[in-house]
């Protein structure tokens, strides 16, 4: 203790130190996490001087210092050392260990607030102080009055239809609004809260409320840059909430892939998807309920990879919700929506939907969901089987196939192909064109769709295969460009 250097987690104080000028370093620990004060060595000179000339009196203020110079008093306990002064003489130094405050902002007597950062214990004031009461939760950024807008810069269509969920359909808006909390009377004026204008808003690029969700696609399983970027979809939806998840789900639900396999003996070839729907729909529901929407400039993130698809969310996990015990734990930071949402059938209760995205990954088969929280978002992996499917394809048994094996039917493939198509194709075209022509030796005709989902590809990569094997003679197609579909020569 004397010759650790100050951090986060602790400080140093000296006996003289006036018990009222503990109480920042006091309120910068429990706001942030916690801490320990050790009274009794210069924090400049770290000599050890000890707390014993003080007399009894101070001392006991030294330890009453939380309960009397801070509101509401944080959670504390002291501890004595004993030790030998500077002077040779027994003497002990006191420790203020101070704990976190989870949901309340803890305050010095004189109505300040402070929060550690690195070695200092730093004031806290406009902006900052909002944040800090934001993830403490004695302030909602939800309830808050928005200063501009007015009821008719909200949606009728998704008014009448709130209002039909709560029966209230023959209620007048007014007081709907009111009485639900979304219209608040300040000094004698209504204001609008930012829930509704989260909620019902007509154009939310409008109020800049960052209620956005951004899809990337990567093609691979990093993003790389410069000559190598390889983001092949970037695509912003910016919509009120009761409009976002639809427009998110209808979206991404065209990007992501199903794969297409063949039964061993039947010989079918059967579709599964690549993730299953509920996992990633509740996933991305949780992120638009449960997101900081105080958080300025950051907005939901939905990142599709090769291998796995993730979904973050700006904020921290609320209160007590932990990574460990999310399967199990509810509670929300944003109750007002929330509640809506539930309302409108997105958010479950009782917490079975996250239970559901753990169930149903199971028994696709595919890796437990991951949960990883950072100083700024919460992000959920949710994994494909990838590794897997490419493993199956290269340990494909030679079992027979009407009465021929894959050994034969792979040699009249590679006889189909001549020499000079072989050369024309890279040793990754070959390979895909001979799963295509496995394909159609059970079935008469393939189109460009069919091929994406068999190779597992982009439309536009098998559709540019096709043609070019029509070209080297492998395939005959008839129909035009859309309706194109291939044939075995």
């Amino acid at each position: 203790m004397q010759t650790e250097n100050e951090n986060k987690y602790f400080d140093r104080k000296s006996a003289q130190i006036r018990v009222v000028d503990l109480a920042p370093h006091i309120s910068a620990f429990a706001n942030a996490d916690g801490g320990t004060i050790v009274i009794g060595i210069s924090d400049k000179k770290r000599i050890l001087e000890g707390i014993d000339s003080c007399g009894d009196e101070k001392i006991n203020e030294f330890i009453n210092a939380p309960k009397d110079c801070c509101r509401p008093m944080p959670r504390y306990r002291e501890e004595f050392i004993d030790i030998t002064n500077e002077a040779g003489q027994p003497d002990w130094i006191l420790l203020l260990h101070i704990e976190p405050s989870v949901d309340q902002v803890i305050r010095t007597s004189n109505d300040r607030t402070y929060l550690r950062i690195g070695d200092k214990s730093k004031e806290m004031l406009g902006e900052n102080l909002r944040n800090l009461e934001y993830a403490k939760g004695s302030r909602h950024f939800e309830d808050e009055i928005h200063q501009y807008a007015v009821l008719e810069d909200l949606d009728e269509e998704l008014i009448d239809a709130y209002k039909k969920r709560i029966g209230a359909e023959e209620v007048d808006t007014h007081q709907v609004l009111a009485a639900r909390g979304f219209l608040v009377n300040r000094d004698g004026k209504e204001y609008l809260t930012n829930a509704a204008v989260l909620l019902f808003a007509k154009n939310i690029m409008k109020f800049n409320m960052n209620c956005r969700i951004r899809f990337i696609r990567v093609d691979g399983r990093e993003i790389q840059v410069g000559a190598n970027y390889n983001v092949v979809k970037d695509k912003s939806i910016d919509e009120p909430i009761l409009r976002l998840i639809d427009a998110a789900k209808a979206f991404i639900a065209d990007q992501l892939r199903v794969f297409t396999r063949q039964e061993h003996g039947s010989g079918r070839f059967v579709e599964k998807p690549e993730y299953p729907e509920f996992p990633w729909v509740e996933g991305i529901i949780n992120a638009v309920a449960h997101r900081d929407y105080a958080a300025s400039g950051l907005f939901i993130k939905v990142s599709m990879y090769d291998d796995r698809l993730e979904i973050e969310s700006p904020g921290r996990f609320p209160y007590i919700v932990t990574a460990d015990n999310i399967s199990y734990t509810r509670f929300s930071r944003n109750k007002t929506i929330s509640r809506v949402m539930t309302e409108f059938e997105w958010v479950r209760e009782l917490n079975e939907g996250v239970k559901k995205i753990y169930s149903d990954m199971a028994e696709a088969g595919l890796p437990e969901p991951e949960y990883i929280e950072t100083p700024n978002m919460v992000r959920l992996i949710l994994r494909n089987n990838i590794d897997k499917r490419m493993a199956h394809r290269k340990n494909q048994p030679d079992e027979p196939k009407n009465g021929v094996s894959n050994e034969f039917l792979n040699s009249a493939m590679s006889e189909l192909m001549s020499e000079s198509v072989s050369k024309s194709m890279s040793e990754l075209e070959r390979t895909r064109m001979q799963v295509i022509l496995n394909y159609l030796d059970v079935n008469k005709e393939i189109n460009s769709s069919t091929a994406a989902k068999l190779l597992e590809v982009e439309i536009k990569t098998a559709s540019r295969l096709l043609s070019k094997a029509e070209k080297l003679d492998v395939l005959k197609s008839v129909g035009k460009t859309k309706n194109k579909v291939y044939f075995k020569k």
